[in-house]
């Protein structure tokens, strides 16, 4: 929980929502260091909550987050809650799809399983009974929204195609420039940032987190990515 996370949790916040920050690991507002992450998802990996290589097993913390999505709608009311899983969590939204209370689920960069393999590279790192209910729920009209830039290999291309065909249907292309691709179908949105050679705002191709280190101000296809999981949630919430 990097201060640029808990600064999208304020912003979110801003915009008129109640915001819900589990700590799943580390200490919050620390500073993000390359090497301190490395030796964090280290540990993960050994961990019993997290399972950071299975291709078709859903990590069990996801149970403790649907309670927590459970209790967020009993305390708050409304139709629902929105869930943001970023990175190591970002897959995490498509176990928790399978409870009720989730109505406004985005994948942002997610990046388990860990890619060694290309199998891993285009799994999505949740159970078949999982996967198969967030199927049911998107048919019943609950969205997916997914976030990635284009040359992030920790949030590979495959796993994408994956959502794509889990997901079904022939997307629209909402927009397909030298600055973003966008395509929109019923069940699933995705959300692809150029960060390739020469893209126009100097993106990095190591580029990753798009909501957090990343995000920049207005006019950057970051900004704009973010302004849209607002978009999403006011959709879906109220």
């Amino acid at each position: 929980m990097v201060p640029e996370c808990v600064d999208l949790g304020r912003q979110i916040a801003a915009a008129g929502f109640t915001v819900y920050m589990p700590l799943l690991f580390d200490q919050p507002d620390r500073p993000f260091s390359v090497v301190k992450t490395l030796g964090l998802v280290a540990q993960l990996c050994i961990s019993q909550e997290f399972y950071c290589f299975a291709k078709h097993q859903s990590s069990p913390i996801t149970q403790w987050l649907k309670a927590l999505c459970r209790k967020a709608h009993q305390d708050c009311g409304g139709p629902g809650v929105g869930v943001i899983g970023m990175c190591l969590t970002g897959g995490f939204v498509l176990s928790l799809m399978a409870d009720e209370s989730v109505l406004a689920p985005v994948a942002s960069q997610p990046s388990l399983p860990i890619g060694m393999t290309g199998g891993h590279r285009a799994a999505l790192g949740v159970s078949q009974d999982d996967l198969e209910a967030a199927k049911a729920r998107a048919d019943a009209g609950v969205p997916l929204l997914a976030i990635r830039f284009s040359e992030d290999s920790t949030s590979p291309k495959e796993r994408f195609d994956t959502l794509r065909q889990t997901f079904g249907g022939t997307p629209e292309v909402v927009r397909d420039d030298d600055v973003m691709c966008r395509k929109r179908g019923k069940a699933l949105e995705t959300i692809e940032i150029n960060s390739g050679p020469g893209n126009p705002f100097g993106i990095s191709p190591r580029a990753h987190p798009a909501l957090t280190l990343e995000l920049r101000q207005a006019g950057h296809p970051t900004r704009e990515a973010f302004e849209r999981v607002l978009g999403f949630m006011q959709e879906q919430l109220r």
